[in-house]
């Protein structure tokens, strides 16, 4: 059996029933706001992370030479595991890799020099400015929850969901599957 602890950091809802994970509308709205930020180079990097789902501190570590145009894809290192060099490569929109050869610099400079806890703060006013409530999902871990809940709706095969996330574990993956989609919300609608 699963301790409390644990059982808390695998769901996508808080110890006080917040959600953690931002709906198709509100990640929708965020795309949206992300478009027109004043700051391209701060809407380009919430693109990144509602587009590929990775880390905050992933996405800080990007560098020129990651984004790959020729695939329209965006070459990840995983940084939580500790000691492995891991790369994943995620596809992305063309419209983004476009943005993305726009901004950068050097190819082996950090495409966004900011630290974590300023980069937290400028992508939160973007989801301020999307509508987001305040709470468990106005945060970089609710994008990446967003898109893991957005990638099985769509139809994405689970085990690819997996790799762009960079799991090790496909039962962590499995928690996007808990949310209620429409095809239960029409199954249960059945019995009313």
């Amino acid at each position: 059996m699963k301790s409390t602890q644990t059982q808390y950091a695998v769901s996508l809802y808080s110890r006080d029933g917040q959600r953690k994970y931002l709906t198709s509308q509100e990640r929708t709205r965020f795309i949206a706001a992300a478009e027109r930020c004043p700051r391209p180079n701060i809407g380009t990097l919430c693109l990144v992370l509602a587009y590929t789902g990775c880390r905050l501190s992933e996405a800080l570590a990007i560098t020129g030479n990651a984004i790959n145009a020729e695939d329209n894809s965006i070459a990840i290192q995983s940084l939580k595991k500790r000691g492995a060099f891991i790369i994943r490569e995620i596809p992305v929109p063309q419209t983004l890799i476009a943005r993305l050869n726009a901004q950068k610099g050097q190819p082996t400079q950090r495409l966004w020099p900011l630290s974590r806890g300023h980069a937290w703060l400028l992508i939160k006013s973007v989801m301020k400015e999307a509508g987001i409530a305040a709470g468990a999902r106005q945060t970089p871990k609710g994008l990446r929850h967003g898109f893991g809940v957005h990638a099985l709706r769509s139809g994405v095969p689970i085990t690819l969901v997996q790799r762009w996330l960079g799991h090790a574990s496909l039962a962590t993956t499995a928690i996007y599957t808990q949310v209620l989609g429409r095809e239960e919300w029409e199954i249960a609608s059945r019995m009313w």
